[in-house]
């Protein structure tokens, strides 16, 4: 009993480890086993194609463009490629800019074919399928302008700042041990 009083008045201690047991290199292997550029790859394409049509069906229904959106865009891709991907190095926030400024170009397209599907009353499908070498052109001259291009450009920067794994501090120390251990390794 006396012991719990003193518990109660006593400040926590910030610095002592939470960890419940020392991670090991076999851990930091698993995390390094556990990433996926086909997996962040298609996660992206999903969230492209999905975001692409809820833009272009919000642009419809509104009756306005929202050239924003794209940021949005760039942040779920971001966090899907964290989520799907699991990854550590550089390749994963390449795949996510990438996929953003694909996203971007892709989603434009798709609610500039919703605009003109609404102008001549037919279906976005139809419009889309109705695309040809000629139409391209126009599309490019008529519709993207550079404040396209420049939230294309900072939903890629979003896309890649979220695009990296978290890690936590037992998973960051047993990734360090597995790094050490094939360090030793190369060395022998």
């Amino acid at each position: 009993m006396k012991n719990a009083i003193k518990g109660v008045l006593r400040l926590p201690k910030r610095h002592v480890s939470k960890l419940q047991s020392e991670p090991s290199a076999a851990d930091g292997a698993r995390i390094i086993n556990a990433q996926s550029v086909r997996d962040a790859v298609m996660a992206a394409l999903i969230v492209v194609i999905l975001f692409s049509a809820m833009w272009s069906i919000l642009s419809a229904l509104i009756n306005r463009i929202f050239p924003w959106m794209t940021l949005v865009l760039g942040l779920l891709i971001g966090l899907t490629v964290r989520r799907a991907g699991q990854g550590l190095d550089w390749r994963f926030p390449a795949i996510a800019a990438s996929m953003a400024v694909l996203g971007a170009l892709a989603g434009n397209i798709v609610v500039a074919a919703a605009f003109t599907a609404t102008a001549l009353d037919t279906t976005t499908l139809t419009v889309l399928r109705a695309v040809t070498t000629m139409t391209w052109p126009v599309f490019f001259d008529e519709v993207l302008t550079p404040a396209d291009a420049v939230f294309a450009l900072f939903a890629a920067a979003i896309a890649a700042s979220y695009a990296n794994r978290r890690l936590s501090r037992a998973e960051f120390l047993a990734l360090r041990k597995w790094e050490k251990q094939q360090e030793t390794a190369e060395r022998s």
